[in-house]
This record gives structure tokens, sequence and C-alpha cells, in this order.
């Protein structure tokens, strides 16, 4: 049978098809998210703009449009994408012309990594809907600003933000132990105020 598991820098011996939570290390998360490209590096700068730095955008996004969200949630908001720590990242028609079986991979990984950090392993509808919808944002931020499209195609794609929810949010990119550091920081934060 062929290997479905990957060692990761904590040493952990990750099982893709059955992880468990017990194998789940913030730092790999961190680390690994760090250097998976979002736009499969299709965008400008010195540095490619990771699925970390994202997923950073996310949860800001995610605390402005729901300021009296639980910490919980957004600690959720932080990890939406956790899984392609490991996986990677592929764009959306990508992922649609793989099928279901991508699919169901980060569903297995998405639920052991949030019983790892306390979190139940499906979130309620409503509030995945709500992080999707600053997911959405984000992504228009990032087509406009980094990857090329003008507002017009992003809001076509991505639909247009509320400009206050967008105000004075910028995307800079950084390099990747930079942005591992961030990423850490703020799930740190998020941890210490549950």
């Amino acid at each position: 049978m062929a290997r479905a598991w990957q060692r990761m820098l904590s040493g952990r011996r990750l099982d893709l098809l059955d992880p468990t939570p017990m194998d789940i290390e913030i730092e790999d998360i961190a680390h690994g998210l760090a250097f998976v490209a979002r736009w499969n590096g299709q965008t400008v700068g010195d540095f490619a703009y990771s699925v970390a730095e994202h997923s950073i955008l996310v949860e800001t996004l995610f605390s402005r449009m729901y300021p009296k969200a639980p910490m919980k949630w957004r600690l959720a908001a932080l990890l939406h994408d956790a899984p392609e720590y490991v996986i990677g990242d592929m764009i959306s028609p990508v992922k649609a012309a793989v099928g279901s079986g991508y699919g169901a991979l980060d569903e297995r990984l998405t639920a052991a990594i949030h019983l790892r950090f306390g979190l139940p392993a499906a979130l309620p509808k409503t509030v995945k809907a709500q992080i999707k919808r600053a997911d959405k944002i984000s992504a228009w931020m990032e087509a406009t600003q980094i990857a090329g499209f003008s507002e017009i195609e992003a809001n076509k794609f991505f639909g247009k933000p509320k400009p206050e929810v967008i105000d004075g949010l910028t995307i800079d990119l950084r390099p990747p132990l930079e942005t591992r550091h961030a990423f850490t920081s703020r799930f740190d934060a998020l941890m210490a105020a549950l």
C-alpha cells in the first residue's frame, strides 16, 4: 500500500487519510502555511502571498464583521485553511476539476485540527457561512491588490465588499519567517483569550 502519511518538522507523523488531533501541532501548521502560495503564486511582489498571510487577513475581516463573535469562532476563522499546510492550496477551478476527493481529505484534516485546539469537529453552519463571507472579501482584496484583477472583475467573482469592512487594510507581502511568526502570535493571542 502506498504511504499516506507525512513527517512533520515537529517530528509528528501525520496520517493524511486518518488524521488524529494528537498529530497536529500549531508550529507545523504555521510553518507549512507560510510557504504555501495563494493564487498559485501569480501575485505581484517580492514574496509569495501565503495562506498564512491570507488566514490572518480573514480572521481580521471576520473580527471586524462580527465584533461580538466568541474568540473560538475567531480562532476558527484563523484556522479556516489550516489543512492546506499539508495538502496545499488549489485555486477553485482546480478543486472543481479534482472532485470530491479533495473535499473529503480537507474535511478529515479540518476535524482533527479543530478537535486539537478545542473547536467542534464541524462548525455550526452559520459560523461557517460567516467565515466564508470574510474569506470572499479577502479574496476580493487579494484579487484587486496583488493578483491583477480589475475591481469590476473582482466584484463579479467575489462580490463588492462594504468600504467600512476593508477600510485601512492593505496587503503587505512579508517573508515566510515573518508571516509564520505573525500567524503563531495571533494564534497564541486567540488561545489565551478563550
